[in-house]
């Protein structure tokens, strides 16, 4: 039987099967074996392929040992666990963006917080001076997601909170247009925050600001599939999302 998964896969990524094979250091026609008759790889280059191509190993086979350690190595990519955003510790959030070197990610609705942080704004111009990628999500304070969810938390002023946010962000728009910013109108259920291979993620709750709910702290291992679920989460939304207007920042 055929690996359509991993057919799919590579087409996902633009990867041939000839790429595939020269980064993994095999044959060609190997890869197209596992491809055409379904054979199952070694599980090193279970792990390889999958790493390579941004999927859990489990996604494309279903070799029971690699379901096992799979499952232990996205339990190992939990470095702790917050009860509550206000319980991280406060120089954490500079610290993972401190340690960053390429990639740069802020997925949230206001994170107003962040914005009104100034050795966070200075750490951002030096990132990309240092020429990391650096992409803030804000909600865009006119979508219903936004309005949703300041009813959620039982209040409707998201979108006042996300102004405050541009307005705080304001003078990076022209001092560094090297900074992504952009808006986005998807329901989140986590705010994420990425810093090349560690990310922060703030759980989204009914009922309660994210302030008061839990905080995941992962580093990403190849083959632990959580942290990369997470990350392409970013991507899509980031592709989906749209510039920042003059309007989106004054609300007139």
């Amino acid at each position: 039987m055929s690996n359509e998964r991993l057919r799919s896969a590579l087409l996902a990524q633009g990867m041939t099967v000839q790429q595939l094979a020269d980064d993994l250091g095999v044959n060609a026609k190997t890869v197209e074996r596992w491809i055409t008759q379904g054979k199952v790889p070694y599980r090193r280059h279970q792990y390889a392929a999958a790493s390579l191509l941004k999927v859990d190993v489990t996604t494309l086979w279903d070799d029971s040992r690699a379901v096992e350690s799979a499952t232990d190595l996205s339990r190992a990519e939990i470095v702790t666990v917050y009860p509550h955003r206000h319980m991280v510790p406060p120089d954490l959030w500079r610290e993972i963006y401190g340690r960053a070197a390429k990639h740069i990610d802020v997925l949230v609705y206001a994170g107003l917080w962040l914005s009104e942080d100034p050795q966070f704004l200075n750490l951002l111009k030096d990132k990309v001076r240092g020429h990391a990628q650096v992409r803030i999500l804000l909600g865009d304070p006119d979508c219903s997601a936004v309005q949703q969810r300041g009813v959620d938390e039982g209040h409707r002023i998201m979108d006042g909170k996300i102004r405050n946010a541009l307005m705080n962000y304001r003078p990076l728009f022209t001092s560094h247009p090297e900074i992504g910013f952009r808006l986005h109108d998807a329901t989140l259920y986590n705010s994420l925050f990425r810093a090349d291979d560690e990310m922060l993620v703030n759980t989204h709750v009914y009922g309660i600001g994210a302030y008061l709910a839990p905080v995941f702290h992962l580093r990403r291992l190849p083959g632990g599939g959580l942290f990369d679920t997470y990350a392409n989460s970013i991507e899509q939304t980031w592709g989906g999302a749209r510039q920042v207007e003059e309007h989106d920042v004054t609300g007139a």
